[in-house]
């Protein structure tokens, strides 16, 4: 897989983190660097570490699927680009928000947020993909975008969130379409 490829699918799944980042930079009173840092260590984190595990999860069925290993990828980046699209449809109240920066609250924001790295992490063992480069070069795109996330959440409020959400999940319908188109023609 080429780095332009692996970099879209790095935005796309680092747009969920950062929908997340602008809230938590929204809530966050008298933001400093710590936070925004705090908060992208852990988003970062998990979209490197997830893929990781996908990946090992599906070297060990690969050769079963082998044959049809394009049409799932192309079925599981269209599942999740559908499925963030729907999501920034959905009202998200935050009357009673959680403090973003506990522990708590940032490693289940963090895993939520990383799910789908997780079945990336798995079409990449389906496509024979060299994991650790991917898995940085997320995890890194996806610590950048959230640091910015949350200022941008504490100058602007919520105008980006549900808007960057389609992008996002329009990135991974796209690079589906042209894994399948590659392994087609």
């Amino acid at each position: 897989m080429d780095i332009v490829s692996i970099l879209f699918i790095a935005l796309g799944l680092s747009l969920d983190a950062f929908a997340v980042s602008v809230s938590s930079g929204v809530a966050i009173r008298n933001l400093k660097i710590s936070h925004a840092l705090k908060i992208a260590i852990f988003f970062g984190a998990f979209q490197a570490i997830m893929p990781l595990l996908g990946w090992l999860a599906g070297v060990s069925v690969r050769g079963v699927i082998e044959k049809y290993d394009h049409w799932i990828a192309f079925g599981i980046l269209s599942i999740i680009g559908v499925k963030m699209i729907y999501e920034s449809f959905k009202i998200k109240p935050c009357d009673e928000c959680a403090d973003p920066l506990k522990f708590y609250t940032l490693l289940i924001l963090a895993i939520a947020t990383s799910i789908d790295a997780l079945a990336v992490g798995t079409t990449f063992a389906f496509l024979d993909v060299v994991i650790a480069v991917p898995a940085m070069i997320i995890g890194l795109v996806t610590f950048i975008v959230s640091f910015a996330g949350v200022y941008i959440g504490d100058r602007f409020g919520h105008f980006f969130e549900n808007k960057i959400e389609v992008l996002g999940g329009l990135c991974l319908i796209g690079i589906g379409i042209k894994i399948l188109i590659e392994h087609l023609w």
